[in-house]
């Protein structure tokens, strides 16, 4: 079985906070590694109720500082939303306080809305200089050179694995052409996976960071007591997902019986083409339904989604796919892939 590793947004469910969202994360990333996950990443959003990660590295060295063996990263930081010196001197420090545990993936949208994203201060109206801000980035980690001008301090010399994401042919064709490994968020923007996984493995140039093509697929995992429980609990993700489409974001809802009732023909078509990458019901289904995705796409790697709202029943989600699927990862955490 192929390692298999946590997204988690640090959700903020109806009824609680942010310092419980925080608690929870914590407890869920010390079960995961308990259970033999390979990784714990967690995602930049800002402007979001429901969303707690928006200050992604602090929150990277709460839990790696909470843990001991698995790695623990983004996934991703915006760059555009971030100076690479000063992403290159966040992520050497935390590689500096917790050792080879630490990864850093990198995301070329804000993550937030326009307005959003003009008051984090960033003065250009798009990506467009996302591949010069990475080569940068990628440069700063290197080790400091005699008379470097500018140098991360900490960060020069750092062994930090960087990793693309993306959700489109852009991503896949620069992760190749740097030779990074390439992170695909198909758990909620799946249409083009298979035509950038292609191009990804086709266009991979080896590099001093990896000698071959690595890709990670996200996949959402509901998984319960029987198939109609998960179905239940899935209504969740599917409400924020409307929610989020309606421009009305809020905290993340409790379950609903009938999910038929809340969402319009159009809203159900939308929902169910961006979360098409979905295993959802019980333990047997959920072997079934990841043993078939992987056999279809052939990742390296697996990133498991699963936005429950209550936190007892999302940690049983994760136990029951680490059962299902005897165990996932291979054991070996602290290495630099």
């Amino acid at each position: 079985m192929i390692p298999f590793s946590v997204l988690d947004l640090a959700p903020i469910t109806a009824g609680s906070d942010a310092a419980q969202a925080f608690r929870n994360t914590l407890d869920l990333a010390q079960l995961a590694e308990r259970l033999g996950y390979r990784r714990y990443w967690l995602a930049e959003h800002h402007n979001m109720p429901g969303i707690a990660s928006a200050a992604t590295a602090v929150l990277i060295g709460h839990v790696a500082a909470g843990t001991s063996t698995i790695r623990v990263g983004a996934g991703g930081i915006m760059l555009p939303n971030h100076a690479p010196l000063q992403v290159a001197e966040a992520f050497g420090t935390l590689a500096a306080l917790h050792g080879e545990r630490i990864d850093l993936g990198l995301g070329r949208a804000p993550g937030t809305d326009h307005a959003t994203a003009r008051a984090l201060r960033r003065y250009y109206d798009s990506a467009d200089a996302f591949p010069q801000d990475v080569t940068e980035l990628l440069a700063y980690f290197e080790p400091a050179a005699p008379g470097q001008a500018v140098r991360a301090v900490p960060g020069a010399g750092s062994e930090v694995p960087v990793w693309l994401l993306g959700s489109s042919l852009f991503g896949a064709r620069l992760a190749a052409q740097l030779g990074l490994p390439y992170a695909f968020a198909s758990h909620f923007a799946p249409d083009a996976m298979d035509e950038a996984l292609a191009l990804y493995r086709r266009d991979f140039r080896p590099s001093a960071r990896l000698a071959r093509p690595h890709a990670m697929l996200g996949i959402n995992v509901v998984a319960a007591a029987s198939d109609a429980e998960a179905r239940r609990l899935f209504t969740t993700q599917q409400q924020s997902f409307i929610n989020l489409r309606r421009g009305q974001p809020g905290l993340i809802p409790p379950p609903i019986a009938d999910i038929e009732a809340y969402w319009t023909p159009p809203e159900k078509l939308m929902v169910e083409r961006a979360l098409a990458c979905a295993v959802v019901g019980d333990a047997v289904t959920v072997k079934q339904g990841i043993e078939a995705f992987i056999d279809r796409h052939r990742p390296d790697e697996l990133m498991i989604v699963s936005n429950v709202f209550e936190h007892a029943l999302r940690r049983r989600s994760y136990e029951l796919v680490a059962a299902a699927c005897d165990r996932l990862a291979t054991g070996v955490h602290a290495d630099r892939s």
